[in-house]
């Protein structure tokens, strides 16, 4: 297995609060890294591809790094961007015009430096030509490369990325062997605070890249980690914990893009607390953007029974089954993101699902089963009418879809008479001939003969 990128790496680092997710959301052209003033917001690493230079390059966006006295979270960030380093090919060593030269600065020079990696040293906040006085006072860190920039209003951004251009490494030859697949599949890790989804991102990748703590809300980006495994490429998406509407409103809204920006989504749900109404509603998004889906029952090393372990899996596993009913078509995993108990289970469990999701049923199939279901349980009488199937087919998929749940269209009387009931009695008799595990099964009803508008 392996966690490395194709594309060259770019770290942004930086002490607290100089404009790094700025400049992130800069580079990469969309806002993916949260921008407040209050310092470390940003605690945990983002990656996301830029595409503006000669050739496409991941950036990190690196957590402030805290001084000496540093309580223990901010020493895990310190952490992460040790790690950020080791990783990049080029560091992008940001720095505050309009606060200065500070101590920091000059203790994270000396850390920079000691990497020799190239780095460039990028001062933000020259918003104006009447700034550029400011920049005099970092020349004494040193670095040869060095650029004036306003990552709040653009300023200087394309020459930084020529700059970028000039010191990365040319693409290598070697990654773009034939019998590699280049087709990305985007997991998004969903769950409620707390519930263990960077442990299980960190335990896949074996790299504390997700930051890990018992403070619930730590992760408050969406994290975007690449990550290869057997000539697959995998694009990990750790959301920050949904909590209620009203609360934390901002987190709320990442983590629903992420779902709808997933080819799959991974709900994590917290052993030790059972399947609460917060979990239902996470689920419920999943269900209404139509998600290939897995659940993952998470730590399970905190309750493990001595004796009867089967049993008490096959349990949880229907209790979690009847309580997100709606999200029945998703396999089940018990794991331990801890512990790494399971974990290689759940690449088992997304092979299936893009397995499943390249079956097709046959049209000739598809209307003998249809018709055998209409004609054992014909449909409800809705208005003195019943619904009548004239035709159905199975949609041709996207053939560059990662993941694509199985469409098929109905061809009937009068849609608006199918109801409810009757479309998950149909689900049902579909799944009987081809169970796609973990995909939602979509039907589309539409009339014979469409309606010409005048």
């Amino acid at each position: 297995m392996s966690g490395t990128n194709k594309s060259p790496n770019v770290a942004i680092v930086g002490r607290p609060n100089v404009g790094k997710s700025a400049l992130f959301n800069c580079l990469i052209g969309r806002k993916i890294a949260i921008v407040h003033d209050q310092p470390g917001i940003t605690r945990d690493r983002i990656s996301a591809v830029c595409t503006r230079g000669t050739q496409p390059f991941v950036v990190w966006d690196t957590g402030g790094v805290a001084g000496k006295g540093e309580s223990e979270l901010p020493r895990q960030v310190r952490h992460a961007v040790e790690e950020a380093i080791h990783d990049s090919d080029l560091l992008l060593f940001l720095v505050d015009a309009k606060q200065g030269l500070s101590p920091l600065d000059q203790e994270l020079a000396q850390m920079l430096r000691k990497s020799q990696k190239p780095v460039v040293l990028v001062i933000n906040k020259i918003d104006t030509e009447k700034h550029e006085n400011l920049a005099i006072d970092f020349a004494s860190l040193g670095f040869s490369e060095s650029l004036s920039i306003s990552a709040a209003h653009s300023r200087g951004i394309s020459e930084l990325i020529e700059t970028i251009d000039q010191l990365l490494p040319s693409p290598s030859t070697t990654d773009q062997s034939p019998g590699a697949s280049h087709q990305s599949l985007s997991i998004a890790i969903i769950g409620r605070p707390n519930v263990g989804k960077s442990s299980l991102i960190n335990s896949i990748v074996h790299s504390e890249r997700a930051i890990v703590s018992e403070l619930p809300g730590t992760t408050r980006d969406a994290i975007d980690i690449s990550y290869e495994r057997n000539g697959q490429q995998f694009l990990f998406i750790d959301t920050a914990g949904i909590r209620r509407r009203g609360k934390h409103v901002f987190s709320a809204m990442r983590a629903e893009r992420s779902i709808r920006r997933a080819d799959l989504c991974v709900l994590i749900v917290d052993l030790t607390m059972g399947v609460t109404a917060q979990d239902k509603r996470i689920g419920g998004l999943i269900q209404k953007a139509h998600k290939a889906a897995i659940v993952v029952l998470n730590k399970w090393d905190l309750i493990r029974p001595k004796r009867s372990e089967r049993k008490m899996m096959a349990q949880l596993i229907d209790e979690t089954r009847a309580r997100i009913f709606f999200l029945d078509y998703a396999p089940v995993l018990i794991a331990s993101a801890l512990t790494g108990e399971n974990i290689e289970k759940l690449f088992e469990f997304i092979a299936k699902v893009r397995r499943a999701a390249r079956e097709h049923i046959g049209t000739g199939i598809l209307n003998r089963l249809l018709r055998s279901a209409f004609a054992s349980n014909p449909p409800p009488m809705i208005s003195g009418r019943r619904l009548k199937l004239l035709y159905a087919a199975q949609a041709g998929g996207n053939p560059e879809a990662a993941i694509e749940p199985p469409k098929f269209v109905l061809f009937v009387n009068e849609p608006r008479l199918l109801s409810e009931t009757y479309h998950r009695y149909l689900e049902t008799r579909i799944r009987k001939a081809q169970p796609y595990p973990g995909l939602p099964v979509i039907l589309t009803c539409r009339p014979r003969q469409e309606k010409r508008r005048k």
